[in-house]
């Protein structure tokens, strides 16, 4: 049977989705995520270690998005994509055979290179296969749904930690974990890619590295969508690691806690499914999405009651759409050759920016409540949507239709 020109497309991309969306659901279903604080301090280790133990895991990625984003423009982005879940798997292994400081300092080591590997790489190899197949334009719909099956992976394994950690301890909750990291692996494997890597020798990562910040730096369109990513992920990104310390505060009793948060990241798995319809607002629209969240998380968490965190998860579902909007902005303007180079040059301001974040939010907690705090933080979301405003009154926001590609 012969399949005609619109079938084989469809194929293509229904093949390309499906396995997305299992890869991204598999590689966050990590029932350590809840419970790995516990599992150091119930080996001995005191807070500052504890706390050394995340700067290294951030530090890692800092050192590695860059190289490992230029190196995906170089080899095959598929390989790195299984690479990257058998390195976290290895990681979480020494976790809970040979508890100790040293096993916990190379287990993050290993998830922050694995996590490096397949940052950039991702979308990388999704947006060219997507172009392919003429279908770029789903790209904001296909990414925004794989982040909601990611979040809906983290929502599961907050529920399934807690009965694996009572019937098998750290043991069963780690070795869940490394199977859902080998299940990633192999489903790595099954991710289409069309594009030939660089003949071994005629290409070296530095040298893609070199070109993708020169098209940064001499394009200004360019330059603009790696900025804006880091100013709508960052902020959020850093805040929800306190949002259970923000319930906390309301008074509620620490069994309701839980209970708030799944709410949170309920509303933002349910958010991430409009990316697709949210992509026709263009850059005056996504300024009003990105003034809206930051407007909610100021009231949510101003108001300080159970129904304020109903508006702090509406205000991540924003920022969350903007994330992918963002993305997609980025994606549109740059060419495929350095494609994965210049999204993990957007990964690294990301992440220097939390970093700077976790400071400000530390330097500010010490004397001010969690509300507060949040209040405070919602104020440079304001600013980004007054700078994208102001940017999008002299100049069109440009499709891929628009913008000449350069072959």
């Amino acid at each position: 049977m012969t399949l005609s020109p619109a079938r084989v497309p469809a194929t293509g991309a229904r093949r390309l989705t499906t396995t997305l969306y299992g890869y991204a659901f598999l590689d966050d279903l990590v029932l350590l995520y809840p419970v790995y604080a516990l599992l150091f301090a119930d080996t001995g280790l005191p807070l500052w270690q504890i706390s050394s133990l995340f700067a290294l895991w951030s530090l890692t990625a800092v050192v590695l998005e860059v190289p490992s984003g230029a190196w995906a423009d170089t080899v095959s982005r598929r390989r790195l994509l299984w690479l990257g879940p058998l390195l976290t798997a290895a990681g979480f292994t020494l976790w809970v055979t040979v508890p100790s400081y040293g096993a916990f300092a190379l287990g993050f080591v290993l998830w922050g290179a694995g996590g490096a590997l397949g940052s950039g790489s991702l979308e990388a190899l999704v947006y060219d296969e997507l172009e392919r197949l003429g279908a770029a334009e789903r790209y904001a719909r296909v990414m925004g749904r794989a982040r909601a099956a990611r979040l809906l992976a983290t929502v599961t394994a907050m529920g399934l930690a807690g009965p694996v950690l009572a019937l098998g301890g750290y043991p069963a909750v780690g070795a869940a974990s490394v199977l859902a990291c080998l299940l990633a692996a192999v489903t790595a494997t099954r991710l289409p890619e069309h594009r030939v890597p660089a003949k071994k020798g005629s290409t070296r990562w530095s040298a893609t590295l070199r070109a993708g910040l020169a098209e940064a730096r001499g394009d200004r369109t360019v330059r603009g969508a790696l900025l804006l990513i880091p100013a709508v992920t960052a902020v959020w990104g850093a805040l929800d690691e306190y949002v259970s310390l923000l319930i906390r505060d309301l008074g509620v009793a620490d069994a309701t806690v839980p209970y708030l948060v799944l709410l949170v990241w309920a509303t933002v798995t349910l958010g991430s499914l409009f990316a697709g319809p949210a992509e026709r607002l263009g850059t005056r629209g996504l300024a009003a999405l990105i003034a809206g969240s930051a407007l909610a998380l100021a009231v949510g968490a101003g108001v300080r009651t159970p129904a304020g965190i109903a508006l702090v998860g509406l205000a991540f579902a924003g920022f969350q759409l903007a994330e992918v909007l963002a993305d997609v902005r980025l994606q549109h303007r740059i060419e495929d050759a350095r494609r994965a180079t210049l999204t993990s040059v957007a990964s690294l301001g990301t992440e220097l920016v939390t970093v700077a974040v976790f400071g400000l939010y530390a330097l500010l907690g010490a004397s001010m409540a969690h509300s507060t705090v949040f209040v405070i933080l919602s104020a440079p979301y304001l600013v980004t949507a007054l700078v994208l405003g102001r940017g999008s009154g002299r100049a069109r926001n440009e499709s891929p239709r628009e913008r000449p590609r350069t072959q």
